[in-house]
């Protein structure tokens, strides 16, 4: 039997994170309030700027905010719900602008800067804002 083989066979599998019955119920009470406000959020963003995201995902991340997927979905971490209305806008345009600049480039932060002109100091005050 060769390597190739054997590798393929075997089973990966990954470590889950263990949530605490507290965290979840946290999850499941919130999560419907964080669709209804990304998802309010996101129409009025998407005709700033001419953009239209595929699907909007509400998760319990550990430790992001939220993420865009090449297949222009977006993922949002739920705890949005509890951040101040400027911080939770701020992450909303962040990850529309990656629908047309997947990167951090100049070009990207300037797509920001047009919805956000003090773009810099929202993203200090949610590096301040922790993840738990």
């Amino acid at each position: 039997m060769n390597l190739f083989y054997i590798f393929k066979r075997r089973k990966i599998r990954r470590r889950r994170r263990v949530v605490s019955i507290s965290s979840r119920k946290n999850y499941l009470e919130n999560k419907e309030r964080a669709r209804e406000l990304v998802q309010a959020r996101v129409e009025f963003f998407a005709g700033v700027y001419g953009v239209s995201p595929n699907k909007i995902f509400i998760r319990n991340t550990k430790s992001r905010w939220g993420s865009c997927s090449t297949k222009h979905n977006l993922n949002f971490n739920y705890r949005i719900v509890f951040l101040p209305s400027r911080l939770a806008d701020y992450l909303i345009v962040h990850e529309l602008c990656h629908l047309k600049e997947f990167n951090h480039s100049s070009r990207f932060w300037d797509l920001v800067g047009l919805a956000m002109p003090d773009y810099k100091k929202l993203r200090l005050a949610l590096k301040e804002v922790r993840l738990k």
